[in-house]
């Protein structure tokens, strides 16, 4: 692991230069504000000259037009004017046509630099942009490291603990992972395969005994029900369908009435407050617990009755378990490197993750009580 003191000369070497990197930032930001103020004004001056020119244009416009056609009306009466008066018509209605294009040949370069100065300054206002973004979050790192990384061994210390937790979980989803392949294997597999063979059991018998076909059909109806019902109990112990669409109280009701008719355990939720829908995450974290503890119970508890409590109040919710099993020592299980405490770590570390409390009370023959308190 990386030494502390090694860690704090990386830090205080990366603020240094953040440090820097603010200030030399600033100075381009503030360049490129006074940039983007100079432009701006020289692009009002410039839709200003526009706007005039335009009018002018525009004024010309009509004027050249009209002595175009006070030359075109002297052209065709020809005998009605002099030589100087066509000559004056001509030399007026020229000058113009040249004025005009003059102006508008300058309006256009006008345009042009109007449109330049437009595009300069999104540039400048897009740069800008980005360099009081970086400002910001070069800020938000600055304080970061000089005022939160005070304690660097607390911290290294932390993200050890952080990577053990990965860890367990890790093990624990690879023990979920196996209890759900045993099931499948154990369950719909043997069953799925049985199903197969009675199928070609029943074609041959049509051949032989046509009579004994229906009673067949019947068996093999049956164990196609308890495939379908054991494929649609590990649906649920994987992601309860109910938990989603109406919520953990529901979710667990219905896991519970399933526990108590398939152990043949007296099982029982009782719900205090108002129901209110969690986040998914709270929610499923909650339900995983509660279904390690009932699993727990079913594998080693040999316990005849089991207590659900759940408390839901504005600020945190409550959850107890109690059993009359026959207990163990809560110290001893969680030492041990048996992969049994697996689900005791799972269900604490669901609750850390919350930012719970999560407490296990149990003596040998005395039943277990665990109780989980999580902030809403």
């Amino acid at each position: 692991m990386l030494e502390a003191s090694k860690l704090d000369k990386i830090i205080n070497d990366i603020i240094f230069y953040i440090k820097k990197s603010q200030e030399q930032i600033y100075d381009i930001t503030e360049n490129t504000r006074s940039e983007y103020v100079h432009i701006k004004e020289e692009l009002e001056k410039v839709k200003l000259s526009v706007t005039q020119l335009i009018d002018r244009v525009d004024k010309l416009s009509i004027r050249e037009k009209k002595a175009r056609l006070h030359l075109m009306e002297v052209s065709r009466n020809f005998n009605r004017y002099t030589e100087n008066d066509i000559k004056r018509a001509y030399d007026r209605a020229q000058k113009m046509q040249v004025e005009l294009a003059i102006l508008r040949g300058q309006e256009q370069v006008l345009r042009d630099k109007r449109n330049d100065l437009e595009r300069s300054l999104r540039r400048l206002q897009d740069m800008l942009g980005k360099a009081e973004n970086m400002m910001s979050h070069l800020g938000v790192v600055f304080n970061y490291l000089s005022e939160n990384m005070a304690s660097i061994s607390s911290q290294i210390e932390e993200l050890h603990k952080i990577q053990q937790l990965g860890i367990s979980i890790i093990k624990a989803q690879e023990e979920e992972r196996k209890r759900v392949a045993r099931e499948i294997h154990d369950g719909p597999a043997q069953l799925l395969a049985n199903i197969v063979m009675r199928a070609e059991y029943i074609l041959k018998l049509m051949n032989v005994n046509p009579g004994a076909v229906k009673e067949e059909l019947t068996n093999l109806q049956q164990l196609v029900r308890q495939s379908l019902q054991d494929v649609r109990k590990i649906i649920f112990d994987l992601r309860p369908m109910v938990l989603d669409d109406l919520g953990l109280v529901p979710a667990l009701n219905r896991y519970i009435e399933d526990f108590k008719n398939q152990y043949k355990i007296n099982a029982e939720l009782v719900f205090f407050g108002k129901q209110e829908r969690l986040p998914p995450a709270t929610e499923i974290a909650l339900f995983r617990v509660v279904q390690e503890a009932l699993n727990n119970v079913h594998k080693h508890a040999r316990a005849g009755q089991v207590l659900v409590k759940m408390e839901q109040l504005s600020d945190k919710i409550t959850i107890r378990i109690k059993d009359d099993g026959r207990g163990f020592d809560p110290a001893s299980i969680e030492q041990s490197k048996d992969r049994e405490c697996y689900g005791l770590i799972n269900m604490r570390e669901r609750v850390q993750i919350l930012k719970g409390e999560f407490k296990i009370n149990s003596l040998p023959g005395k039943g277990t009580v665990i109780t989980l308190t999580i902030p809403v």
